[in-house]
């Protein structure tokens, strides 16, 4: 009878690819199979107790139980851009230059609801994060795709991008340290990205999600660190990796007024917020000592090794990333002729390991897959056994 109920917005969307490795888990577990997860970036770890025990205080309170502000409470955006402040030595008006979002993707699509015309372009790079380009399909804009590729300049090629395009893009959208590839940058790409946006009037929205999920001697830059960033520009920030907090949904945007001014009307219409009690534990995560993010990240560098040594042991040509939750590997030479969901397929039927298909990240991750450091380092040990006997089948 509905057969036709989607809207056209709703059809120009691709089938998500990423499901498809996700429901054949789903399938397989309930068969019996016990499954090694490292498809969905979804932390495992526990939030931190100190968390939660501010939770829990909070939710005793009923004056807490009332419709919050869809901008995020007052107190909250205080100890972000606080916490930016001890972070990045970033200075930012917490009434006008931070806005707390429902988690970075409903920050992200607002986002692009509020500022984006019909057929305006922006530059993504691919591969993305999904949402990234989504949004602006959901938006009414036209993706321009830029690739990220290791030994190649990111930077460079969206010049020349932007030279070839008419009309000139409205937006150029970042992310690094980079999901899914790991890629990181230091302050003077930013440094060359502000410089270009401001003499080509573009918007520059960065995701610096994975700020604080870094290893050995990396220390990844906030976009907004180059002084003018917030003349053309804003950052999207979640506790969910770094606190270990991913269904909480906190998240915030900082940066231009302007920018943060667009969300904050849109999202007036659309929300009440984040229930206050979790905005309350978000500010006493802010405000408090770091051991816990050190734990975390402490984590994900141990699984880390263990998983990219085991690889390189097997051969898979796999380097140890910089930052993020993540370890982007080329399919091997063996499997070369495969596309990335059939080589995804071949992992969990014939070693009951789910790895998430590069192509689900768009056109610029077909021939990879992404491995999500989810699984604690017995589990790892076990997939790496199970993935030599796929590979020296």
């Amino acid at each position: 009878m509905f057969e036709n109920v989607e809207s056209n917005r709703l059809k120009n969307i691709a089938p998500y690819v990423l499901g498809v490795v996700k429901k054949e888990l789903i399938t397989l577990r309930k068969q019996g199979k016990d499954v090694i997860d490292f498809g969905m970036g979804n932390p495992d770890g526990a939030t931190p107790q100190h968390i939660v025990d501010k939770l829990i205080e909070a939710v005793k309170n009923p004056k807490n139980h009332r419709y919050s502000a869809s901008r995020g409470i007052y107190k909250l955006n205080l100890a972000i851009t606080d916490w930016y402040k001890r972070r990045f030595g970033v200075e930012l008006d917490p009434e006008k230059e931070a806005i707390t979002t429902i988690g970075a993707k409903e920050g992200i699509s607002h986002l692009m609801y509020a500022i984006i015309n019909s057929g305006d372009s922006v530059i993504v790079p691919t591969p993305c994060y999904p949402i990234h380009a989504i949004s602006v399909t959901l938006a009414g804009g036209n993706v321009i795709s830029v690739p990220v590729i290791k030994g190649r300049d990111f930077f460079e090629d969206m010049v020349k991008t932007v030279q070839n395009v008419w009309p000139k893009p409205k937006i150029l959208f970042l992310n690094y340290p980079h999901n899914p590839t790991t890629e990181v940058v230091d302050l003077k790409f930013f440094e060359k990205i502000v410089d270009f946006a401001k003499k080509n009037e573009m918007i520059v929205l960065h995701d610096n999600a994975y700020a604080e999920i870094y290893f050995d001697d990396y220390l990844p830059p906030s976009f907004l660190q180059v002084p003018g960033a917030k003349d053309i520009g804003a950052e999207f920030y979640t506790l969910s990796k770094t606190f270990n907090m991913p269904g909480w949904r906190v998240g915030f945007m900082v940066g231009n007024r302007a920018l943060v001014h667009a969300l904050e009307r849109i999202k007036s219409y659309l929300d009440y917020g984040i229930f206050q009690p979790i905005q309350i534990a978000a500010i006493h995560a802010l405000n408090s000592r770091d051991d816990c993010v050190k734990d975390i990240r402490e984590t994900y560098k141990s699984r880390r090794d263990v998983l990219v040594e085991g690889l390189q042991k097997l051969g898979w040509e796999v380097e140890k990333p910089k930052a993020t939750m993540f370890v982007w590997a080329k399919i091997p030479e063996k499997f070369k002729n495969m596309n990335s969901v059939d080589f995804s397929m071949k992992m969990i039927h014939e070693a009951e390991v789910a790895v998430s298909p590069g192509s689900g990240f768009g056109e610029g991750g077909e021939g990879y897959v992404r491995f999500a450091l989810i699984e604690n380092e017995q589990r790892i040990k076990q997939a790496l056994r199970n993935i030599k006997k796929l590979m020296n089948s």
